[in-house]
């Protein structure tokens, strides 16, 4: 089964975050003026991959861009549609990604009655939020987006926060954290930021694979001593699938690529959101079916690159089979530049995961699981020297790695 992103206002946006790989999607359509999809490719495509997909769950993803500057009517026809092209027995799930800048009262009432799931931008508190996330007049965003998320949690709309882990937050995991759990979020996930600049080389809010790794041991370590149960989060859902012996959902973490495309709001169809470019261009629903391009020669060997051009270097790394080499977009001469975080994090998790694993096939109560992931904890960290190697798996001394942190 594959999923489509759509992007039904293109690249269009109301803020102008500087690390935004898509704003400069307008630049594949130079001619055009009017980036909003017509009702003509929205009825189209939810026709096309309703009739393509197992049932008797369909679900959509809408990105952009922004796409509330669509506004409501958009997706009240999207809905609509859906239910048009809906066997009897199969129903529709909607996911929207927001800055959060736009929504009020009317928008969460949508949201609550269709049962969208609303993902929220959002970087941290004010100081590292509005480093790179500011408004096309380079205004601080950060007061909105929380009043957008405010008004979802007023309204008992599901919803979860998507940080970008970049050079502005990287170094305050811990802050970035409480921020989220003190605003009441249940569900968050934490996207690297690594982007190329002209030149080649990862742009100033950019992250390093080392700086990633302890980003995400920090979380870890909060989560596990005081959330285990309440908060989810997307990189260790998925590492416990892996350690269970379940296949990744999230394409970053699965074997090939090739599943999950981006449909721009003209009807063209590419691989993959982060290789929306004419070298990945697969068509357009326009001209050809939605099965047909999905399973087109060219989407397949898309896929497989991810597979057949790992690096020599990863097909023996204890870690391989959760990273899987992460996502191709971060590769930099065949390796994938966040590499050394990966390895690092995912090998000081192991235990901890291994001992998840036991406990969940056992059906251990939720007790049992805090109290013996808190054992292995202090077991980790017991009587560690300074001059001893970090438990956190980096290779590096404990004073000159997790001691400062840790004290």
């Amino acid at each position: 089964m594959y999923s489509v992103v759509v992007k039904p206002i293109g690249p269009v946006c109301n803020l102008a975050c500087d690390y935004c790989f898509y704003l400069s999607k307008t630049e594949l359509y130079p001619e055009q003026k009017d980036f909003r999809m017509t009702d003509e490719t929205l009825e189209l495509f939810i026709k096309q991959y309703i009739a393509s997909q197992p049932g008797p769950v369909v679900h959509f993803a809408w990105q952009g861009g922004e796409p509330t500057l669509l506004g409501l009517d958009f997706f009240a026809k999207a809905v609509v549609l859906q239910k048009k092209y809906l066997p009897e027995g199969w129903r529709g799930e909607n996911a929207i990604q927001t800055n959060g800048t736009l929504l009020d009262e009317a928008w969460c009432r949508f949201f609550c009655e269709h049962q969208f799931l609303v993902g929220i931008s959002l970087d941290g508190p004010p100081r590292l939020h509005d480093r790179y996330r500011k408004d096309r007049r380079g205004q601080p965003t950060c007061e909105q987006v929380t009043a957008g998320l405010e008004l979802l949690q007023k309204h008992g709309v599901d919803h979860n926060l998507l940080c970008t882990v970049n050079a502005g937050n990287v170094s305050e995991p811990v802050e970035v954290y409480r921020f989220f759990r003190e605003l009441g979020a249940r569900f968050i996930q934490l996207i690297p930021i690594v982007e190329l600049d002209a030149g080649g080389r990862l742009s100033g809010e950019s992250i390093s694979g080392r700086e990633y790794g302890k980003f995400l041991t920090a979380v870890f370590d909060q989560w596990l001593l005081n959330d285990v149960g309440w908060i989810s989060i997307q990189i260790l859902e998925e590492s416990f699938a892996a350690w269970s012996g379940l296949p990744g959902r999230l394409c970053t973490f699965s074997e090939e690529c090739g599943q999950a495309f981006a449909l721009e709001h003209n009807g063209d169809l590419y691989a993959c959101d982060h290789f929306v470019s004419s070298e990945y261009l697969l068509g357009s629903i326009h001209e050809q079916d939605l099965v047909i391009l999905t399973q087109g020669r060219k989407a397949k060997v898309f896929g497989q690159q991810k597979r057949m051009g790992l690096a020599e270097r990863c097909r023996g790394c204890p870690v391989l089979f959760v990273c899987r080499g992460g996502c191709p977009k971060d590769r930099i001469d065949g390796l994938n530049s966040l590499c050394e975080g990966y390895r690092q994090f995912f090998s000081y998790i192991e235990p901890f995961m291994q001992l998840m694993v036991r406990l969940a096939q056992a059906q251990a109560p939720l007790d049992e699981v805090k109290g013996s992931l808190r054992q292995e904890y202090d077991s980790v960290w017991a009587n560690v020297g300074r001059n001893s190697l970090c438990p956190c798996q980096s290779g590096f001394k404990y004073k000159k790695c997790c001691l400062e942190r840790l004290s």
